[in-house]
């Protein structure tokens, strides 16, 4: 039972983290372009690349940030609900 509790969490995991693993492969797969792009010497698609890969870092930045953020409104509303902090204790 323990070890097919682990696979479903292991393949949720997998499954919630799929638009940061899209994002990583968008920025290095960027990033390869404008290394290539700096071996041929073309200065106009290395901006172009970098902006694009500048782009794909914001996304993984936004993604993080709306991570921490229902973070921590499910612990404010964990805190809140327990019996041992009236009126949510410290945290008010």
């Amino acid at each position: 039972m323990h070890a097919q509790l682990k696979t479903v969490v292991g393949r949720l995991v997998g499954t919630a983290l799929l638009p940061l693993q899209f994002a990583l492969t968008l920025f290095h797969f960027r990033m390869g372009r404008a290394k290539a792009a700096r071996a041929r010497g073309d200065k106009g698609a290395i901006s172009i690349e970098l902006a694009l890969a500048v782009i794909a870092l914001v996304f993984i930045a936004g993604l993080v940030t709306v991570a921490l953020v229902n973070l921590k409104d499910n612990v404010v509303k964990k805190v809140e609900q327990d019996p041992a902090y009236p009126q949510g204790g410290a945290a008010t």
